[in-house]
């Protein structure tokens, strides 16, 4: 990063910058690469790596100005999400240097081999081993609902390494290198026609001493911030389009995700409900009654969620943990209301949509995505507990397997049957 691309008063420097830097000829990687090298795709992140050390405000006035513009930001996924984060909070430099200016330029891409077929809302009780060959380890295991695995060059990966303790202590975080031998990848369908969940099946993969992020043993410590960092998405600043050589994303004309910002609300605070506004107008459904309920309802659920937010940051600058955040059930909740009263509106054209119908489709893919949202990043059901336990301080939920040794436990024995 060159010094001139550092100066200036961050981020009043952005404009400046953008109107220096910003060619709606480049290809999508490049424009990547340029921001990234500036720190503007990740700018929450340090300096050094490949950040501005900008705190939540200042990198909001940076995605606001992009999208003021109508830019492209930077590549989205779980490498800017969990990935990078986790590295940051919890590995080392020379695992900093390796992978962070990648994911920041949108250059490799990651996914999160966490659940497993009996591993799912009970995550400690993953059956994935990992056994020690020198300075390597020997990984196979089954993980599924691993979004975007099939583009993805690395994964976070969760093993046990130590199945005579309790299953919560010998579990390790791994970055492991997903185009080796032994890595199937085997897209599932879902009921919207895509394909962007996995199942993986590891037979005898290797992942490096070197590439464990936090403790060996003790990964539960690092997936626990991991999983924080994906229930809030606090580290997704904005972006478009998927990381990495295989998704085909870098090599497509960066001008051609411009777009003219639409009007209202600033665009890094609009909600989902936002959408209902310009769809009752182009259905002339303002004046029913019923419709002026559903909008009145979603800004409300809106109005909740910022009001949630500002909380936390003033906890947050009060040298208060938040403690776990309830913002993916108040996502949930917004965007299954917002798909359902979208659906009031469209009648029966919800079922005939067209690809020339676009505000029919985008709510209709709502309609089809949202159950998703309840399940992703743990389900409500778990968050709900966590937020009973760490922020109403109510008992934990008997776990009568929890101190016992992991193969002890029933998991255990499923594990030595198979």
């Amino acid at each position: 990063m060159t010094d001139d691309e550092r100066t200036g008063s961050d981020p009043d420097s952005f404009p400046r910058w953008l109107d220096e830097h910003w060619d709606a000829d480049l290809t999508l990687g490049e424009w990547w690469d340029r921001l990234g090298a500036a720190g503007w795709s990740t700018p929450t992140w340090p300096r050094e790596w490949s950040g501005r050390g900008l705190g939540r405000p200042a990198a909001v006035q940076v995605v606001d100005e992009l999208r003021r513009r109508g830019l492209p930001g930077g590549a989205t996924g779980v490498g800017v999400d969990m990935a990078g984060p986790t590295i940051l909070a919890l590995g080392d430099d020379e695992q900093r240097a390796r992978y962070l200016a990648d994911i920041a330029r949108g250059r490799t891409a990651w996914c999160q081999l966490f659940s497993e077929p009996g591993a799912g809302s009970d995550l400690a009780a993953l059956q994935t081993r990992a056994v020690r060959d020198g300075e390597q380890w020997r990984v196979s295991g089954q993980k599924v609902w691993s979004t975007l695995a099939h583009h993805a060059d690395f994964g976070m990966l969760l093993a046990r390494t130590d199945p005579g303790v309790p299953k919560h202590r010998g579990i390790t975080w791994f970055v492991l290198d997903m185009h080796q031998p032994g890595v199937d990848v085997r897209p599932l369908r879902q009921m919207n026609g895509k394909a962007e969940f996995n199942e993986v099946f590891l037979d005898d993969v290797v992942a490096w001493d070197r590439d464990v992020v936090g403790e060996i043993n003790g990964g539960w410590a690092t997936t626990l911030t991991t999983l924080g960092l994906e229930r809030a998405a606090s580290t997704r600043i904005a972006g478009v389009g998927e990381p990495g050589a295989t998704a085909g994303w870098r090599e497509r004309r960066a001008g051609d995700f411009a777009h003219l910002p639409s009007a209202g609300e600033p665009p890094a605070r609009r909600s989902r409900g936002s959408r209902l506004i310009p769809l009752a107008a182009d259905r002339r459904c303002l004046d029913d009654p019923g419709v002026r309920q559903d909008l009145a309802r979603a800004y409300t659920a809106n109005q909740i969620t910022r009001y949630h937010a500002l909380r936390q940051k003033a906890e947050a600058a009060a040298g208060k943990s938040p403690g776990p955040s309830p913002r993916k059930i108040l996502a949930y909740g917004d965007a299954t209301f917002t798909a359902d009263a979208g659906l009031r509106m469209l009648g029966p054209h919800a079922t005939l949509v067209d690809s020339e119908d676009t505000a029919a489709g985008d709510i209709t893919e709502l309609f089809l995505f949202a159950p998703s949202i309840a399940i992703a990043g743990g389900t409500n059901e778990i968050l709900r507990n966590l937020l009973a336990e760490k922020t109403l301080g109510l008992p934990r939920e008997p776990d009568p397997e929890r101190d016992a040794p992991f193969d002890a436990t029933q998991a255990g024995r499923d594990r030595a049957e198979s």
